[in-house]
């Protein structure tokens, strides 16, 4: 193996003997069933079914023998295969050996170095009055209600259900685009300006008309660059009403009976949630200092299989939002292309971490998969059951097992850790 690369490359030569044992035990087969004019079926000279399905008989003869002596040479030079390998080259002449190239990617070797009592500081986990303050208002906003505006016009932060249609003005013919019942925050920071300039004010009842010219980068690529005119209809106007922190609120959204109770529940999720999140970042910091420790080259399939891995989360999280990818002004390639010094790093952090399991013994048991399974499952709002058929139908499960079991490798490595508190 080269320094800087997993990959090789290696001719098979398969010797004469060899392939014309094969090459007659394939003839034999074909003659069994072989139709050929002239000839009972069975019946038809060797010779004669040689000749007539040569390539046939030639082409199965290859793709028997080449995979049986690439096998045994990688169990030879004891080379653990990455993917599938490519053969090409293919030199099949009668009477001469066969041979081909196959070009593959193996496990890189290497030297296991310390990681256990591994240096790390970690800043303890803190939660200020503040943080408690900003979970009770989200749990206020949570609970806002709207109440319909009857005695004044549309103002800033209200919500005013429209009913509207708009056409390019640059493209009269092209498809309008219309609404019912849209909700319009006025003021809001994702609304439009143009519509929270002409709602400002208007009544239920009002019909107002009004050009809007989106932003050449506006999310929407159907919109972007363009100029509308709309005609709006008002239909109602609602405002936001936010329930005071109070002892009636923590009633109504948790099984708490005062605010002081709520605020004490929440101070303890606050902290654990704290806590993992400063437990992870060590973790992370330990699996830097395993990367920094071995540097070896890693196959570059599993680093494109980790930027695709990437990618898929990214666009998991613009869908989350509501975001149409391809609506998105995003450059993917270059995107997908940035992702590649990190998407090594992980590579290597996973086979390192996976040598730690092997050398701790640290073993995944399928109670623990079923467990890891029904918590993606309850996240996707599905079953088990349907969720793990997927997995073993996509060919995920032992992707899910690998991960799971470098996780618990990791955990070993934090228990094992010279962990020192880091000041503020």
């Amino acid at each position: 193996m080269e320094v800087t690369t997993c990959k090789k490359e290696m001719v098979i030569e398969i010797p004469v003997d060899v392939v014309q044992r094969e090459a007659a035990s394939v003839a034999g087969q074909f003659a069994k069933r072989a139709r050929i004019p002239g000839f009972r079926p069975g019946h038809a000279p060797a010779s004669i079914v040689r000749r007539h399905f040569r390539d046939d008989i030639r082409s199965e003869v290859a793709q028997t023998l080449i995979p049986r002596f690439f096998e045994t040479a990688v169990k030879g030079n004891k080379w653990e295969i990455v993917g599938q390998p490519r053969f090409e080259d293919l030199k099949f002449e009668d009477d001469q050996p066969l041979t081909c190239k196959a070009t593959f990617e193996i496990y890189p070797d290497f030297e296991l170095k310390s990681y256990k009592e591994l240096e790390v500081e970690e800043m303890p986990p803190e939660v200020t009055d503040s943080d408690v303050d900003k979970a009770v208002e989200e749990l206020r906003e949570g609970a806002a209600t709207f109440e319909v505006v009857t005695d004044r016009p549309a103002a800033d932060d209200d919500h005013v259900t429209v009913s509207y249609r708009g056409h390019d003005v640059d493209s009269p013919s092209s498809l309008p685009s219309e609404a019912k019942e849209a909700v319009i925050h006025v003021g809001g920071k994702h609304t439009v300006e143009a519509f929270t300039e002409n709602l400002r004010g208007a009544k239920t009842g009002d019909v107002k008309e009004f050009p809007v010219t989106y932003p050449a980068d506006f999310p929407q690529k159907s919109l972007a660059g363009k100029t509308y005119s709309y005609q709006v209809e008002v239909q109602s106007i609602k405002k936001k009403v936010i329930p005071p922190a109070d002892d009636e609120l923590a009633k109504s959204v948790s099984e708490f009976s005062t605010l002081d109770q709520l605020r004490a529940k929440l101070r303890q999720d606050l902290t654990e949630n704290a806590r993992r999140q400063v437990e992870n970042a060590t973790k992370q910091k330990l699996a830097e200092k395993l990367v920094e420790a071995h540097m070896f080259p890693v196959p570059d399939l599993l680093v494109e299989t980790q930027m695709d891995r990437k990618i898929e989360r990214t666009l998991g999280q613009l869908l989350a939002q509501g975001i149409d990818p391809r609506e998105a002004q995003v450059d993917w390639r270059k995107i997908r292309e940035d992702s590649r010094p990190d998407a090594e790093k992980e590579v290597r952090a996973a086979l390192v971490l996976n040598r730690v399991a092997d050398a701790e013994k640290i073993e995944l048991t399928e109670e623990e998969v079923d467990d890891v399974i029904r918590e993606m499952a309850k996240e996707r709002h599905i079953t088990a059951a349907e969720l793990k058929t997927r997995l073993t139908r996509d060919g995920k499960l032992g992707t899910l097992k690998y991960t799971r079991r470098n996780q618990k490798a990791l955990d070993f490595l934090y228990r094992n850790a010279k962990i020192n508190p880091k000041s503020a």
